[in-house]
């Protein structure tokens, strides 16, 4: 644990509340809030009178102690949980800094918690995204993270890793000694599978990475095809505004919601046509962008024939549009008037997004991408060179360095050293 000053902040939103919350963590956080009335173990919780310089009292709070190494930051941290008053609040934290100590910086609690070994890097990007979820995919997804399931699948790795390294090391340094003459079979194996699983765990980032910032979800058709009305029933508001005016969507409108736990963001697009005006052609030429871009787009067609099911950005959705001006309703047809096929169409685009996640992984940002893709392209050289006769032991190994190195940068840990100690456990060299 390393040894810092001591930091104190209000943990809990500002603004009136039943309660809030102040955290102190630090080596005097114990001294400081008993100079306050808060009289308590290491590893303790009491109700105390917290009083002024003078005596005087400043609240009744409930208080409660975690020791070091039990505690969010791995120190010594103390939490006053004062009536919520904005007045109790600004006087506690101002009693506390007059005792010397230091107001957090943003984000320092987890700072410190990483430095102290409580958590790793990735597990710290886990809890801004549980932080940050609206929804219960991102909730379930940030949980998964915060948790240490990737810390877990790069500690595999790397133990795999660091095993084929000291094999290789091995008939560099210790030729003479009792190691094993042929070690490439059990390197190749150990490569492959991890190779294998890394550049599974990167492709998979994309749409881990879609579930944190939210999907986006396109309605395209021609002109007058009830996209904006769709978008308003979808919306439950007067988002977009609609006419039988062709060309009255001129920009992308946006509307973000819920679907069924994932974050989606649903996309009104102008109308797709030849038009002489400059502007509505600008709108035209960026609902096209957008839609390409698009997670899913939905095509509101007039007829669903072979002739018409065609699009620049290949097949996704197609529903017949203005369901509600056809009696019967077709059965796969929608209106935003009526609201007609909107369960079906939702179910839809769910069930689309849900089988882009199935079997996604647990990486989910462009850093965890590029260290996998670093990782996996090192093994994919390891793996070339051991087809190449006489091929230099050291740069092989050189080359299962930089994936391990790249594996450790997942969670914010660089050490290679354990190459030695797992060449020394498993070979009983130096007996």
């Amino acid at each position: 644990m390393i040894d810092m000053d001591t930091i104190f902040a209000h943990a809990t939103a500002a603004g009136k509340a039943g309660v809030s919350i102040i955290r102190v963590s630090g080596p005097d956080a114990l001294k400081s809030c008993e100079s306050m009335g808060a009289v308590l173990g290491e590893h303790d919780r009491r109700l105390v009178n917290l009083i002024t310089t003078d005596g005087s009292l400043i609240d009744q709070a409930f208080s409660i102690s975690f020791g070091p190494r039990r505690s969010f930051t791995g120190e010594q941290v103390v939490e006053l949980q004062t009536h919520g008053s904005p007045a109790v609040v600004s006087a506690v934290l101002n009693r506390l800094g007059a005792l010397g100590l230091r107001p957090a910086e943003p984000g320092e609690f987890t700072r410190r918690a990483m430095d102290n070994g409580v958590l790793d890097l990735a597990q710290v990007e886990g809890l801004a995204d549980l932080i940050d979820a609206e929804t219960e995919s991102q909730r379930r997804q940030a949980v998964r993270v915060f948790q240490g399931a990737l810390g877990d699948l790069a500690s595999g790795w790397r133990t795999s890793l660091v095993r084929a390294a000291a094999l290789l090391e091995a008939t560099i340094d210790f030729v003479d000694e009792d190691v094993p003459v042929d070690v490439y079979p059990e390197v190749r194996t150990l490569i492959h599978v991890v190779s294998k699983e890394v550049r599974h765990e990167a492709a998979g980032v994309k749409v881990r990475e879609r579930v944190r910032d939210g999907f986006e979800v396109a309605l395209v058709g021609p002109p007058n095809s009830g996209k904006s009305t769709l978008l308003n029933r979808l919306a439950g508001r007067e988002a977009a505004i609609t006419s039988d005016i062709a060309g009255t969507t001129r920009d992308v409108i946006e509307v973000r919601m819920d679907l069924d736990g994932l974050p989606v963001t649903i996309l009104d697009t102008a109308g797709l046509r030849e038009s002489d005006d400059v502007l509505e052609g600008i709108g035209i030429a960026r609902g096209k962008d957008r839609a390409a871009a698009a997670d899913i787009r939905v095509h509101l067609m007039d007829n669903l024939s072979s002739d018409s099911v065609q699009s620049d950005f290949g097949l996704d959705i197609y529903t017949k549009s203005k369901a509600d001006l056809v009696i019967p309703p077709a059965r796969d047809g929608v209106s935003g008037e009526t609201g007609y096929g909107m369960d079906r169409l939702l179910g839809q685009i769910s069930s689309h997004l849900r089988e882009q996640l199935a079997g996604a992984g647990v990486a989910t940002r462009m850093r965890h991408q590029r260290a996998l893709e670093t990782a996996a392209d090192a093994l994919d050289t390891v793996t070339l060179g051991l087809t190449v006769v006489d091929m230099p032991v050291d740069l092989l190994s050189e080359d299962l360095r930089i994936a391990i190195r790249s594996l450790d940068s997942l969670i914010g840990r660089v050490d290679v050293e354990n190459v030695l100690g797992e060449i020394f456990s498993s070979f009983c060299i130096g007996k």
